[in-house]
């Protein structure tokens, strides 16, 4: 992997983990579309893509440092006794949307993306992912009329609900965070509210997958040179988390309507192209 590569694998890692179009599916189509060999199972890949994770959690950390604080210091019991009560719940909304999704990765993660992660099925579940953006959209409202604007409202049944929403995340192609919105939409939050809540939820994941390949990068032996680029790259994916995180919460406030549309129809285009492509090679 050379540096313009490493570089454009993070800006895209970086807009991607957050815009609900699937950055495991970019990720998948992306390189063999430009012609790039990447080595997914090279000793180098595994330090560029832990850190990539890193820089985006540390944007995510950054951008919502002010929740997590009143959450750590809520749970503390810091605090007027309503904002001890919120951020408990919230805490615990977080825990248990989090569950679904470790369980069914620690269990099935490798054998379905060893199953599925080609460019073909990938190019499929990316125009499965724009069905499930416009069935969102289209359904929220009969299904739970109106829209609640803060995430204490939700009760533990919905954390759940969203939570095993996440699991499609697994699938190459479907975003992680356009099912999280579409779980919280269904359960009678408004846009800006279920992305403020899939982006927290975010954190720790990515953290957490973090954490997880840090063992087997310590007994990784590491190419020469590595180590400074995965960095640089790192900062490139968090520059670039951050500002699509400022992005999407200033666009889901102000597009409640239709928000999810756009990233329907781009998945949709892009992943009938990928079919098309990936079809006639």
């Amino acid at each position: 992997m050379d540096p313009i590569q490493a570089i454009a694998l993070a800006a895209l890692q970086g807009a991607t983990e957050l815009f609900p179009v699937s950055s495991l599916g970019h990720a998948v189509i992306v390189p063999p579309v430009l012609g790039w060999t990447i080595d997914e199972h090279g000793a180098a890949f595994l330090p560029f893509l832990v850190l990539l994770h890193l820089g985006t959690a540390t944007a995510l950390l950054l951008y919502f440092w002010r929740d997590w604080w009143a959450l750590a210091t809520g749970t503390l019991g810091i605090g007027s006794a309503q904002r001890v009560r919120e951020s408990r719940h919230i805490l615990l909304l977080l825990v248990v949307a989090t569950i679904p999704g470790v369980i069914v990765a620690a269990g099935l993660e490798h054998a379905i993306r060893r199953l599925f992660a080609s460019p073909l099925y990938a190019a499929g579940f990316l125009v499965a992912n724009g069905v499930l953006l416009l069935a969102g959209e289209a359904l929220r409202r009969r299904v739970r009329p109106g829209a609640a604007t803060a995430i204490a409202s939700l009760s533990i049944a919905d954390a759940i609900f969203v939570g095993v929403w996440q699991c499609l995340a697994l699938l190459p192609g479907i975003s992680r965070s356009g099912a999280t919105i579409v779980g919280g939409l269904l359960r009678g939050i408004d846009h800006a509210a279920a992305a403020h809540f899939s982006f927290l939820i975010a954190t720790p994941i990515i953290l957490g997958a973090t954490v997880f390949e840090i063992p087997k990068l310590l007994h990784a032996a590491v190419p020469p040179g590595t180590i400074p680029l995965s960095f640089g790259a790192a900062v490139v994916a968090g520059i670039v988390a951050f500002l699509s995180t400022a992005f999407l919460m200033r666009y889901f406030r102000n597009h409640e309507a239709w928000a999810l549309n756009p990233f329907a129809y781009y998945c949709l285009a892009v992943g009938l192209a990928a079919l098309a492509y990936f079809g006639l090679a």
